[in-house]
């Protein structure tokens, strides 16, 4: 049995991450989960998949491009045979970046002729056709993400999209293609990359469409899209002989006080703040006040809720609060000033005996999981949309539900919470 790493992948945002790691460990694969690209070994056995989480989706795209290359450049070390670069499955980003940018470098790094870009989720209702991207039944352009503070998507069409973001040819891989199977997927990107559209939307709307899919990339040496397309690569894996049939162990559960810390703005993450609202206190911090008395304050708020019962820390809000924030700092610089609170919130609420933490959203999840100096994280396998599960072992345990803002079920909290171990 070959012990070469398989899988390389590249999450830009740790909640993404942590669903891929999650579905990769469901399907049977061994993976190893880090918190940057230094955290990936220069040698290792017996695991089939290493997960780097990057903050990278709406970092400016210097910083993005500067932490692929590092990414990529450890995973070839390891002598990886694909990398797979993870994104949001609504295509978060601008006309800057950082999907196609980020996805060019890779191409260039791996000698990769043609790349699919594969965003469609089924089971969360994400569905591309005819390159135009559906939230539900709704066209992306008219959903709710196109108030996304930081990467507004006010077009549907994802050739239009991704085209601003490379210097590369942008077109579609057709429906009629992904149905005919893997082997017409294949025959029709080679095509087209040797007209000079190396770049190809995948439509795919059911899971049997994300299985032809990866049926057809599973051997390139760069695959982009969500998770729902790598999920189905470790069964490819096994059937060529890569990887063995293993029993995976279960995560364990972590006594001690929870927490929720909410940096969403999501629609549906403000509606979870108001469900657990309704019988645990939540704090929402004012990201106009001074930082030092932000975070005193909220501790003190903590302190006084006491460790018998769960509670939320909050900077989520309504678009037209977080457009006034914005214009005081900035776009980037708003988003991080409220992740940096979080993440030294999250510090204070250790000493505190917080052990298990919920944090909504993908860029305050990265922001929590740093501030906290974890390194590596144990995923459980994937059970549910939104539910994220993880666990650090450090000198004092902590375990994790990382959620990105806009899934999961309304009143998901505290069920989840309770579900990560319950209170000493």
């Amino acid at each position: 049995m070959a012990n070469s790493v398989i899988l390389g992948a590249i999450g830009d945002d740790f909640t993404g991450a942590v669903e891929l790691a999650g579905m990769l460990t469901a399907g049977g694969a061994r993976t190893l989960f880090v918190t940057s690209p230094g955290g990936i070994p220069n040698q290792i056995d017996d695991i089939e998949a290493v997960v780097v989480a990057l903050r990278s989706r709406v970092a400016p795209p210097e910083e993005a491009l500067n932490e692929i290359d590092q990414a990529a450049s450890a995973f070839q070390r390891l002598r990886t045979r694909q990398i797979f670069f993870k994104y949001c499955a609504t295509f978060d980003s601008t006309d800057h970046g950082n999907i196609g940018n980020c996805a060019e470098a890779l191409m260039e790094r791996m000698g990769a002729r043609s790349v699919l870009f594969c965003p469609s989720f089924p089971e969360a209702f994400r569905t591309v056709y005819q390159g135009h991207h559906f939230v539900g039944d709704q066209l992306l352009a008219n959903s709710p993400k196109r108030h996304d503070p930081l990467t507004p998507m006010t077009r549907s069409d994802l050739v239009e999209v991704l085209a601003p973001q490379t210097s590369k040819g942008v077109g579609l891989l057709p429906w009629a293609t992904v149905q005919a199977g893997a082997s017409a997927i294949r025959a029709f990107s080679e095509a087209k990359a040797a007209e000079g559209t190396p770049f190809l939307i995948a439509d795919a709307i059911t899971e049997a469409d994300l299985r032809s899919i990866a049926a057809a990339t599973w051997d390139w040496p760069l695959m982009t899209g969500g998770s729902s397309v790598a999920a189905h690569y470790p069964a490819l894996w096994r059937r060529q002989g890569l990887m063995p049939n293993a029993a995976l162990p279960a995560l364990d559960t972590v006594r001690g006080s929870g927490a929720v810390l909410a940096g969403s703005c999501a629609d549906r993450t403000r509606e979870q703040i108001a469900a657990f609202g309704r019988d645990y206190p939540v704090l929402n911090l004012d990201l106009m006040a001074e930082e030092e008395a932000a975070v005193t304050g909220a501790l003190d708020w903590a302190r006084a809720a006491g460790p018998s019962r769960p509670f939320c820390i909050a900077s989520s809000a309504d678009p037209a609060a977080v457009a006034i924030v914005q214009n005081r700092f900035g776009v980037i610089a708003a988003g991080r000033r409220a992740e940096r609170l979080l993440g030294r919130i999250a510090q204070g609420l250790v000493e505190l005996g917080v052990r298990r933490f919920l944090v909504a959203g993908g860029e305050t999840s990265g922001a929590v999981v740093q501030a906290l100096g974890v390194e590596r994280l144990h995923v459980a396998a994937y059970t549910r949309l939104g539910v994220g599960r993880c666990m650090a072992d450090m000198p004092t345990r902590l375990s994790f539900c990382l959620k990105s803002g806009k899934l999961g079920d309304v009143e998901m909290f505290a069920r989840v919470l309770d579900e990560m171990g319950g209170v000493s």
